[in-house]
């Protein structure tokens, strides 16, 4: 870490749960980012912030007009323009320190293998039940920790899966795959726009959390809010011991 990073870092430093090993930990750390909509622009910009050193972002689809209400990564200057990329412009003016690389297409199951194995930890800021479920597969396949967030009108949802623990459920434990999921989406239900804020940068104060080594509080639990009422609640999640994706027996 060079005089620059000591001061731009200053303030994770003085913590003692982070320090300089921490610190030092961050920047060598890889983020896997499926999605820079509502819940992966908070995330990414509090882990490009906060000394991430390599982020790869995967995304699809293109910046629209109808996202600014909570997209908060990308500009009017990026409509047209695809997210992943768009999120890349907007990071390298945070901090150069973070090198990102933009996915700008869907990738398939082989190539969303080799994603997960590079990274450190994978979050899940998707918007559909297939993508979900296909990460969910191929962290439970290679053992690498996802947190896995969601948020639609005023609900928002958080967890985190580590099949590094042996007690630790998937994705697929808490919402099996059954091909017949009814998509909730923003467009056709609208979305609180604080509420991504508030789930992504959740989600990326668990990411950081694990490249720390930390053990997760949430491994095994999901989180509720409801931005309404502003109540939370925390449940516990078992592990299926029959599931198809984690099942050991």
């Amino acid at each position: 870490m060079d005089d620059r990073q000591l001061i731009r870092y200053s303030r994770h430093i003085l913590l003692p749960q982070i320090d300089l090993a921490g610190q030092d930990r961050l920047l060598a750390g890889h983020v896997l980012l499926v999605g820079a909509g509502g819940l992966g622009s908070p995330a990414c910009l509090y882990l490009a912030a906060a000394g991430i050193g390599r982020m790869t972002i995967c995304d699809g689809d293109q910046v629209d007009l109808t996202n600014l209400q909570r997209q908060i990564v990308h500009r009017e200057a990026t409509v047209g323009v695809n997210k992943a990329e768009s999120a890349r412009r907007a990071l390298a003016e945070i901090n150069p320190d973070c090198q990102v690389t933009p996915i700008q297409h869907r990738v398939g199951e082989a190539e969303l293998l080799d994603l997960v194995a590079a990274a450190d930890v994978v979050m899940d800021a998707c918007d559909n039940f297939a993508t979900r479920h296909a990460v969910n597969r191929a962290c439970a396949r290679l053992r690498k920790p996802l947190v896995s967030g969601a948020a639609i009108r005023f609900a928002g949802q958080l967890a985190v899966f580590d099949l590094r623990r042996d007690d630790s459920p998937c994705y697929h434990c808490l919402f099996p795959d059954t091909r017949a999921e009814d998509e909730e989406r923003c467009a056709t239900l609208g979305v609180f726009a604080p509420l991504t804020g508030m789930v992504g940068t959740l989600q990326a104060g668990e990411a950081i959390r694990l490249l720390l080594g930390a053990p997760s509080p949430l491994a095994g639990k999901l989180v509720l809010f409801d931005a309404g009422t502003m109540e939370w609640q925390t449940m516990k999640v078992p592990r299926d011991p029959a599931c198809p994706v984690c099942g050991r027996g």
